[in-house]
């Protein structure tokens, strides 16, 4: 997925749902901070999103734009509709969203992941395709392994999470 793709998706899903704002919680959030990310980091062709003042219209975005549908045929590219529950975030999350805003969106902004979120939610899920994409941020050098670590240990977090937390973002950056 392209930053123009994912501006697509955020423009179609906020006109589907009557909605000026939506979040996008998946991998693809990237493309806020980084519009020149490297491509294997863009291999996904789903951005998971919802909008950010109707959450009832989640189901809309994924009947008219999500997989299989004739948009995803289309153009190749489709929205995940999902709960804003379906990552776990590090406290604070929501004051560090990135917006994107242009003549793409038409007047819907996205309101994407700052990287460190978005790592977090990665290491918390820890799916194979988890898994690389963390390494590869670090590699890159788009994550600070102090930050991550800093999320991890944060007062906010659940008793037990640091334990697994933190061998997985030191894995990354050795």
């Amino acid at each position: 997925m392209r930053r123009c793709d994912l501006e697509h998706i955020i423009r179609a899903a906020g006109t589907i749902a009557g909605d000026t704002e939506i979040v996008v919680i998946g991998s693809q959030s990237i493309l806020a901070q980084f519009p020149d990310a490297p491509a294997a980091l863009l291999r996904s062709a789903e951005a998971d999103v919802f909008p950010a003042n109707r959450k009832g219209a989640t189901d809309l975005i994924e009947g008219a734009i999500g997989e299989g549908s004739s948009f995803h045929e289309l153009f190749g590219y489709y929205a995940q509709g999902v709960a804003e529950t379906s990552a776990t975030l590090p406290e604070g999350w929501r004051n560090r969203l990135i917006p994107i805003l242009n003549e793409n969106t038409n007047g819907v902004t996205g309101f994407c992941l700052e990287i460190h979120d978005l790592a977090f939610s990665k290491y918390v899920a820890w799916r194979p395709k988890d898994i690389e994409f963390t390494r590869l941020l670090a590699k890159f050098g788009m994550t600070s392994k102090t930050r991550l670590l800093e999320l991890a240990n944060s007062h906010s977090q659940p008793p037990g999470r640091t334990e697994f937390l933190e061998p997985r973002i030191l894995r990354d950056f050795t």
